[in-house]
């Protein structure tokens, strides 16, 4: 399940973001997080509501994915600006279900006071420097971002639990030589379990900052990171050609799923269908 606890908030407006412009305001009405999460399975059994008909979905699977098994709390937004996040993370584990929380890494108080920290933290590593920062993430507010992101970078080794360092790849942008060594000292400093190198896609509201020119082909993302491999004493672990992306690491561990101390009631059912057309009689 993929899900947003902030849907339309960020402090950064990055160039390669297809959601992107969001509002102009961070000022927050924060959820109850026991109703978030079951609202978020409501809506995430309406997506799959569709595949029940079909004769080609096992039943048996169709039934098992109406209560999911990971949270990818991603999707839009600045999730690290929920300021119950602990206690979402903590009901999604008490549930049984594994949480990914992904974050552009500029509130570094919020991780360091975190009660509850993911299964999985990916870090969105996508500047080798304060320059390139600058002109690709693009702080709205502030304007130490990069020095407040350099602090989650130093705190990533005291986290008791799986780091990720994901690089968004540009080319023309992010990629040269010198910025594969900048993002390897980073990378080094976080010392993360696995580092993602991820090609741009020419897709959304990026189209109106970047050009089909600056997306890197799989070889492109091959070639970087099989020089960074090395210098983060690592190696390319796994790659997909069709999403043009790289694991690297030192090896493959499978994620342990909680053990469930709380249920979904029987009687949570689904969200209703949102209609944005009116229906021909």
């Amino acid at each position: 399940m993929q899900m947003s606890p902030v849907v339309d908030q960020c402090n950064l407006a990055c160039t390669y973001c297809w959601r992107e412009p969001h509002m102009d305001t961070l000022e927050l009405t924060d959820q109850d997080p026991l109703d978030l999460l079951y609202e978020s399975v409501r809506a995430q059994r309406r997506l799959l509501s569709g595949f029940g008909g079909n004769p080609k979905v096992p039943r048996e699977k169709w039934l098992d994915a109406q209560n999911p098994k990971h949270v990818a709390i991603s999707l839009n937004g600045e999730p690290t600006l929920y300021t119950r996040l602990s206690e979402y993370m903590d009901l999604c584990h008490k549930h049984g279900m594994t949480t990914m929380l992904v974050t552009n890494g500029t509130l570094p108080k919020v991780i360091e006071k975190l009660d509850t920290l993911p299964t999985q933290l990916y870090v969105s590593v996508d500047a080798p420097n304060k320059q390139v920062f600058d002109e690709v993430c693009r702080p709205k507010y502030n304007h130490g971002a990069w020095e407040q992101f350099e602090k989650t970078i130093d705190l990533l080794p005291s986290l008791d639990t799986r780091i990720v360092c994901r690089h968004t790849l540009m080319k023309g942008i992010n990629m040269s030589d010198e910025h594969i060594a900048q993002f390897a000292a980073l990378d080094n400093r976080a010392d993360p379990d696995f580092i993602e190198n991820k090609g741009y896609v020419f897709v959304g509201h990026s189209r109106e900052n970047l050009s089909m020119e600056n997306m890197p082909s799989h070889d492109d993302i091959m070639d970087f990171s099989n020089k960074i491999a090395p210098l983060t004493d690592r190696k390319v672990l796994s790659d997909s050609r069709p999403s043009r992306v790289a694991l690297v690491g030192r090896n493959i561990t499978p994620i342990p799923i909680p053990e469930p101390t709380m249920f979904f009631p029987e009687d949570l059912g689904i969200a209703p269908s949102v209609k944005h057309l009116p229906i021909a009689s």
